[in-house]
């Protein structure tokens, strides 16, 4: 499964954008949305290096929170499950 990541355009230069989402920065193509203008300030979501989607900034904040709570969830279970590691016989 593929999750389409959210991240805002800094600049964009011919059918490439610089995005940036949580402090990572990445060159985006826009090959899939040339039907689309994409400005900066304007949030796509990325899916293997293309840009598959305008969305709203409010979309894109609701995404992040829903992968923030999947990547806390993941980090219980981690957590649990190495202090399970460290009590087994």
């Amino acid at each position: 499964m593929c999750l389409g990541i959210p991240m805002k355009v800094l600049s964009v230069e011919g059918f490439v954008a610089c995005c940036e989402a949580k402090g990572v920065q990445r060159d985006v193509s826009l090959f899939l949305m040339q039907e689309e203008t994409v400005m900066p300030g304007d949030f796509l979501v990325m899916q293997g290096g293309y840009a598959t989607e305008k969305v709203t900034a409010e979309e894109a904040a609701t995404a992040w929170e829903i992968y923030d709570q999947i990547l806390a969830a993941e980090d219980a279970v981690s957590d649990t499950n190495s202090k399970i590691e460290r009590t087994s016989p």
